[in-house]
């Protein structure tokens, strides 16, 4: 099995190199590949020196699986390369979500979706793969009618540049500057760029991936998008209409009982989720579960998840798990 990482020397490729090692995922080679500016760069992985290669050299070496992060543009222009050598692409970066011939993937909820001919699979935009792991037991269990979502989001959303910025800030540096405005001791609604609706894409993606991914067009959603000065993960306040009602006992029970979600949901003992706990782990938390009393059937939940794990990384090589565990890709699948 042939596994190349595209972006290794990237902030999410880094994380991805480290979820491979933990989850001790199987392979026989590993290609580490990033522009080329980066070839020649060596990198270790499980205590071995790694040179990482061009996407030329890596497309005419056949990978069987190929993890992408290393932006739209590159996703763009290479990933169809890739496929078409028969390599399965996993990728990071929102060229595909969208696409109506993609697959929008968050294991937990819709890994059978992906069958043996698939050769682009994509990869939710972080803060919606946290938000629709709490969200689909119970748009199962009561239907969702309405979402209010507003998110803070950390600074390593945005990459190295901007842990940079903030970084420099906290110190007093004059540095490179990505936002318009100084991070530290600041929060800026401006997640991405804006659209002409005013909603920025981050705001949309909220909306268009989580319908995509839940398979529910009807669902009516809103969202503003704020980037905080932290980096150990994004924190999202939801308040969900649901259609049939529900009761809290119930909620607390569904979400305990699915599969990479945790509740931390003791107010009086100050335990509820935050990023500061989650940096690291692959869980999504959700805590402050309260009706919402000022309308039916409304729910209020606060949602916190490693942007860099779930987000990104691990909900990727899941996905890659997910391709190996079937019958059609026991044997290599460019063969």
């Amino acid at each position: 099995m042939k596994l190349a990482v595209v972006g290794a020397t990237g902030m999410v490729g880094h994380v991805m190199l480290k979820v491979l090692e933990e989850r001790q995922f199987p392979f026989t080679d590993l290609l580490l590949v990033a522009s080329n500016r980066s070839i020649g760069k060596k990198l270790m992985f499980k205590n071995r020196e790694y040179a990482v290669i061009g996407l030329d050299e890596a497309v005419a070496a056949r990978p069987d699986i190929a993890l992408f992060s290393a932006g739209g543009t590159t996703s763009l222009e290479w990933a169809p390369k890739f496929a078409h050598n028969g390599t399965i692409v996993i990728d990071n970066s929102s060229a595909w979500r969208m696409d109506p011939t993609k697959k929008l993937v968050v294991p937990e909820i819709n890994a059978e979706s992906i069958d043996s001919d698939d050769r682009i699979i994509a990869n939710p935009n972080c803060s919606t793969i946290q938000m629709v792991m709490a969200l689909s037991p119970l748009h199962r269990a009561f239907k969702i009618k309405r979402l209010v979502v507003s998110t803070y989001q950390s600074v390593t959303g945005t990459g190295v540049k901007a842990v940079q910025q903030l970084e420099d800030e906290i110190k007093g540096i004059e540095g490179e500057k990505v936002y318009p405005h100084p991070i530290h001791q600041n929060a800026l609604p401006h997640c991405d760029v804006f659209e002409e609706n005013g909603y920025t894409k981050e705001e949309m993606k909220l909306v268009r991936e989580t319908q995509k991914i839940l398979d529910d067009r009807t669902i009516a959603i809103t969202a503003t998008a704020v980037r905080i000065p932290t980096a150990g993960g994004h924190s999202e306040s939801v308040n969900i209409e649901f259609e049939n009602d529900f009761n809290l006992p119930e909620v607390r029970k569904l979400l305990s009982e699915t599969p990479g979600v945790i509740v931390q949901d003791v107010p009086e003992s100050n335990l509820y989720p935050m990023p500061i706990s989650a940096n690291g782990k692959d869980e999504v938390f959700v805590g402050r579960i309260r009706r919402d009393e000022s309308r039916p059937n409304c729910l209020n939940m606060w949602i916190v998840s490693d942007n860099l794990r779930k987000g990104a990384a691990t909900n990727a090589v899941q996905i890659a798990e997910y391709i190996l565990s079937k019958k059609w890709a026991e044997i290599p699948l460019n063969h």
